[in-house]
């Protein structure tokens, strides 16, 4: 739910087997890459342009509306560490996430770890670079950097909800030649289950979403219940909840 890393990273992910490799998911990077925001500092920018404009797996899609609050949504996307307690308390999601000294650290349970980090966010707009790697029984490590962006509309849905349209841009530069060159060649069926996939990450969201508005005393006390959530971010969570 935080990010959009492991996604590019599984795609990373191939085994050598007769010369070929099994991609989990990756696009093309042929798209033509949006414009990172302006109000970017120029040395993030810099940085970031330098992953996108040699990104190996790219995607951009424009994920289903859905119906929150707009501080509850946003409030997640800043607080990534305590939205995967939320994803996991509602059996939506296994990522974990944890603060470290250099930086927020993912583990998506299916072989992705690294470190991300939020450069951007202004309204509609959410930036995050990432670096890490791809590591499974019998497969060869993969490296590499990430760039997500999430950018999103929001209108009046009534009842002081907005109606979120939501759109997910991510890029991948790969260390490895051999596993860049292999992306490509699967470049077609890849891009299918890139779209999927970045689709899918919205579409947590929007459950996340639907149970808060149904339930939001229980989801609350699920999260109380949980020795591991940050006890500032839940009750801050909780006031948030109350603001009606």
């Amino acid at each position: 739910m935080p990010s959009w890393f492991p996604l590019p990273c599984r795609a990373a992910g191939a085994v050598a087997a007769a010369g070929a490799f099994w991609l989990v998911s990756s696009v093309s990077a042929a798209r033509p890459s949006p414009p990172l925001p302006a109000g970017l500092p120029e040395a993030e920018r810099v940085q970031l342009q330098q992953i996108t404009d040699a990104a190996d797996v790219a995607t951009r899609v424009e994920a289903e509306p859905f119906v929150t609050r707009r501080e509850v949504f946003e409030y997640l996307l800043d607080h990534p560490e305590f939205a995967t307690h939320v994803a996991r308390s509602l059996r939506l999601a296994r990522y974990r996430i944890w603060r470290t000294p250099a930086g927020l650290f993912l583990d998506d349970g299916w072989g992705v770890s690294g470190h991300f980090w939020v450069v951007y966010a202004a309204n509609g707009t959410r930036v995050m670079r990432a670096t890490g790697d791809y590591k499974k029984a019998l497969l060869p490590r993969i490296r590499g950097e990430a760039v997500t962006m999430i950018e999103y509309d929001l209108s009046p849905a009534g009842d002081g909800r907005s109606l979120v349209r939501p759109t997910v841009s991510g890029f991948l530069r790969l260390d490895s030649r051999l596993a860049s060159l292999a992306l490509n060649v699967a470049s077609a069926v890849a891009q299918r289950k890139a779209d999927l996939e970045a689709r899918r990450l919205m579409k947590v969201f929007a459950r996340v979403s639907r149970a808060l508005e149904e339930n939001p005393a229980g989801v609350w006390e699920q999260l109380r219940q949980r020795p591991d959530v940050p006890r500032p971010e839940l009750e801050e969570f909780g006031r948030l909840l109350n603001a009606r």
